[in-house]
């Protein structure tokens, strides 16, 4: 992911803990889920709502607000950023309003924490007592549906493992935990994260919802089947639980980014392939081809199509 720098209105339910106001949720078709992260708040210094997603009827699952980062107690920047800014700074209020708006209408709204700024799962490693709090209260605070915990730093297997028991036990059975690795991490190849993603999976599969899993920047390729297959072939993390990740502009990464035409014709091959695959994640909203920074939000209802979604 990028560095700092860079969800039909539903019946309300009130919760008998605290009266929490919640919205009835619309399950994804079969598993296939279409997750867009959602990053660049601002273009050029005009709001890109979200919104849009809902109002084309996309057929958008999940909505990734990024990059959630902790930051170190005795510097210069308040406990929990972002991207730059606190998440309470009055430029996020918008944003805060229509990702509320998207969860009455079936969407779920997970945080995306960490990425390629470094720093925040060294300190939920090293310090977790004194950061895992300032994470939880976030979550509490913008009523999230879920995490998704992208580790792109040295971590240990046992800080993993702790992160997600402690966020399954304050959030409970609900509650979506995924994960952000590169491709290769799901097939026994190179890893950014330090732990074993195999190893991971054997002690915490169950509250683990999906991976959405980088193939791109050379971690990966989605202009075939092969890198998918070669995680699904090894037989121990089911098509159900990893979502393709992949650019949604040439603009969004390095390398790696796959033409809508082609990007289709994988989906399509690997729904077929793989009964119960998990979906599509694209990497970043607001520039999504192929409507662009005018109508991003083509992205996702093309790979909702692809992926023979009820929109």
């Amino acid at each position: 992911m990028k560095r700092r720098s860079v969800l039909l209105a539903a019946l309300a339910l009130t919760t008998a803990s605290g009266g929490t106001a919640m919205a009835a949720r619309k399950p994804s078709a079969a598993g296939k889920r279409v997750v867009v992260y959602y990053q660049t708040q601002y273009a050029n210094g005009t709001y890109v709502s979200p919104l849009a997603l809902t109002e084309h009827r996309t057929g958008v699952t999940d909505v990734l607000v990024a990059a959630v980062h902790l930051n170190d107690l005795n510097g210069p920047y308040a406990p929990v950023h972002l991207n730059d800014d606190p998440p309470g700074a009055a430029k996020y209020d918008r944003m805060w309003r229509d990702l509320k708006t998207l969860r009455g209408q079936g969407v779920h709204v997970l945080a995306m924490v960490g990425g390629a700024a470094p720093g925040s799962f060294t300190r939920l490693d090293e310090e977790f007592d004194t950061y895992y709090p300032l994470l939880r209260d976030f979550i509490r605070r913008y009523e999230l549906d879920g995490v998704d915990l992208d580790v792109e730093e040295r971590m240990s297997l046992a800080g993993i493992e702790r992160v997600i028991s402690a966020l399954r036990a304050d959030f409970g059975a609900d509650f979506i935990i995924t994960l952000a690795p590169v491709g290769s991490a799901l097939s026994g190849g190179g890893n950014l994260s330090g732990f074993d993603y195999d190893a991971l999976y054997r002690s915490r599969g169950g509250d683990i919802a999906w991976f959405n899993a980088q193939f791109y920047n050379g971690w990966g390729r989605m202009n075939s089947t092969a890198d998918y297959d070669a995680i699904i072939a090894r037989g121990l993390i089911p098509a159900s639980k990893v979502v393709a990740g992949t650019l949604t502009s040439p603009a969004n990464g390095g390398s790696g980014y796959v033409g809508m035409a082609t990007l289709k014709s994988t989906l399509g091959a690997l729904a077929s392939k793989h009964p119960g695959f998990g979906g599509v994640a694209g990497w970043e909203y607001f520039n999504s081809q192929p409507g662009g920074t005018a109508a991003p939000w083509k992205w996702a209802a093309e790979v909702a199509s692809a992926l023979k979604i009820r929109r």
